[in-house]
């Protein structure tokens, strides 16, 4: 794998970058601009799957192996037109700037907005060969709470969070607790994600509340319980695994992709450890979905099939480091995280309480004044 950053370590969780999109439920979309009646009923119109053109395509940067997209353009005699976006947030802003993609790749709760803003195709499952392979493995996936009855997306990645350290400075055991944040020995040399509902939600899950919860009285205990680990705090920074690599921290809140894509990158495996807290895991999945407009929307259909083929999966995640849900390719990721097992995401973790969800926009103001606060102490 090439050294690269983190694809989340640009990647910013508040709201405030997007608040002149709507943000609120009853906004239009969910923070996307709705489409008509006549443009909603043709949006629940079977795709074909066959190319009708190349494939304009839009996702964080380096998230699928080079060789998987030049075997794609071999086989279907197209190209593969590539852009990028570094947060959510300029996803959504260039949709609702009329950018036309044939795919995207947005997070669970963006999900949602866009099928509330009925800004997706239905994906029929029984026309992609290999939809099986996810949904008769992972029953989370066949109804979850982003996109009832997985209409409009399927899955393509899967990760939580936790804690990464360095075992050569703080030890080869941690307790397996969110406390493990506050321990001494890691005083200044500490990082948090520069992410708002993954820093409000760890402290939410260490008081025992709900990861997305908005509830003033609640807010008030989070906000005081990250006040309390500032002292500890080096920083806030997405770029997890780098910071650890190069010793800025000695410990760090990590998603388990990075944590994973580290281990192609460390001189030395056994200086590093993650782990899960019992508190609880924050869950996210990255989801294949069709703009409402896509141009090409028979060659998208070819392309999320020919990914889920096994030998691409396999293939993408050595290159990724992310795990992705599809049935018989998980010791392709058990192996590749041997010296992380808890990286590893089961079926039986996939939780509705334990992703980020969407709130209104009271909600989101909420969350939003108390990570200004918490960024702020």
């Amino acid at each position: 794998m090439p050294r690269r950053l983190s694809r989340r370590s640009v990647l910013r969780s508040g709201s405030a970058a997007a608040a002149g999109l709507g943000l609120g439920a009853a906004a239009s979309g969910c923070g996307f601009t709705s489409a008509g009646t006549a443009s909603q009923e043709a949006n629940d119109e079977p795709i074909e799957m066959k190319i009708d053109g190349d494939l304009v395509y839009f996702n964080w940067a380096d998230f699928v192996d080079p060789a998987v997209f030049k075997g794609f353009e071999r086989e279907y005699g197209v190209k593969v037109v590539q852009s990028n976006f570094d947060s959510m947030e300029g996803m959504a802003a260039k949709l609702n700037a009329g950018n036309r993609y044939d795919i995207i790749f947005p997070t669970a709760k963006w999900a949602e907005r866009l099928v509330q803003g009925h800004r997706l195709r239905r994906i029929d499952h029984s026309r992609l060969r290999n939809a099986d392979a996810v949904l008769s493995r992972y029953d989370f996936f066949t109804d979850p709470w982003y996109d009832p009855g997985s209409r409009h997306t399927l899955p393509f990645t899967m990760y939580k969070t936790g804690i990464g350290w360095r075992k050569d400075k703080i030890g080869d055991e941690l307790s397996g607790s969110w406390d493990d944040l506050w321990l001494p020995r890691a005083m200044g040399r500490v990082f948090v994600l520069d992410d708002r509902d993954e820093v409000l939600g760890l402290a939410a899950l260490k008081r025992g509340l709900d990861v997305s919860t908005s509830d003033e009285d609640d807010l008030g205990e989070i906000t005081a319980t990250l006040r309390s680990l500032r002292p500890h705090l080096r920083g806030f920074s997405s770029n997890s695994y780098n910071n650890l690599l190069t010793g800025d921290a000695v410990m760090t809140q990590a998603w388990s992709g990075d944590m994973a894509a580290m281990l192609n990158q460390a001189k030395d495996q056994s200086v590093f450890g993650f782990e899960v807290a019992e508190e609880g895991a924050p869950l996210n999945s990255d989801c294949y979905a069709i703009p409402s407009d896509a141009p090409h929307p028979g060659t998208a259909m070819l392309f999320i099939d020919y990914m889920l083929r096994p030998e691409n999966v396999r293939r993408n995640i050595e290159y990724i480091g992310y795990p992705m849900p599809v049935g018989g390719t998980e010791d392709t990721y058990a192996a590749l995280v041997e010296p992380f097992p808890a990286c590893v995401v089961f079926s039986g973790d996939l939780k509705d309480d334990l992703y980020f969800r969407n709130g209104d926009d009271r909600a989101e103001r909420a969350r939003d004044t108390a990570w200004t606060r918490v960024k702020a102490s």
